[in-house]
């Protein structure tokens, strides 16, 4: 990820390589997507996403979307989905281009839950010349969460904590509402003292539950504690707790 305005995913097809091939180069394009979290209201027929070729060199991107769920244990599930388009849907940009499409709904908004999905933005690899050895292209791809929230969905998120290690504890969080939560901070602390943490951007769709390591510096002496977990609007939920 570049910056809020952007996002870079090197994720890289790299069988080949795995399987043990010669390669002798690689070849990649650089592009970017705006925004990086893309927000729909039942009344949105259409947004805006920006697309940016960051490299020298033309590049081809193709574009899918996937319905996004979770498994009750927090894996994703992605399914190709036709709810939605993005307008066009292969896209050519010379170097240092940049193009606006639309992200359009076809189907109606469920207006009582947030509807999820993943919008997948691809590197559509060229042909290369014949040369010795192996050249394998790496397709870069960025997936870009989308929400389709309508005004009464929320997020409720209740968590428990288990010991794990002598230095982390684990945290269990369970969305029991109809709009996801994406967990930014969890800290276990007394008083001032954080003795444990995790930070990152573990995303939590309704009906699903989600362990999460909390890791802390050295032995977490047993007794009361505060567990605090914020979200990714800043807000958070703070609870008692008792390490074993």
């Amino acid at each position: 990820m570049k910056s809020r305005r952007g996002a870079r995913h090197t994720a890289a097809f790299l069988l080949l390589l795995a399987l043990g091939w010669p390669l002798t180069s690689a070849v990649a394009g650089v592009f970017s997507v705006t925004p990086v979290r893309l927000y729909m209201t039942p009344r949105d027929r259409a947004i805006a996403v920006t697309l940016t070729n960051e490299g020298d060199t033309d590049v081809v991107l193709q574009a899918d979307i996937h319905s996004w769920a979770q498994k009750p244990d927090g894996a994703d599930e992605l399914t190709l989905t036709e709810d939605l388009i993005l307008a066009p849907p292969i896209i050519k940009l010379a170097p240092r281009a940049r193009q606006v499409v639309r992200l359009a709904l076809l189907k109606p908004a469920d207006p009582g839950r947030q509807l999820t999905y993943r919008l997948v933005v691809r590197e559509v690899p060229e042909a290369l010349p014949q040369q010795p050895g192996v050249q394998l292209p790496i397709a870069l791809a960025l997936s870009m969460p989308v929400f389709i929230t309508p005004p009464a969905a929320k997020r409720q998120v209740e968590c428990t904590t288990s010991r794990a290690e002598s230095s982390s504890v684990s945290l269990r969080c369970t969305n029991a509402g109809n709009a996801y939560a994406q967990i930014r901070e969890a800290r276990v602390q007394r008083a001032e003292q954080v003795l444990a943490r995790f930070e990152g951007g573990s995303y939590l769709l309704p009906g699903a539950s989600k362990a999460i390591s909390l890791k802390g510096e050295q032995p977490l002496a047993p007794g009361a504690a505060q567990l605090t977990v914020t979200f990714d609007d800043g807000q958070s939920i703070t609870q008692g707790i008792t390490l074993p």
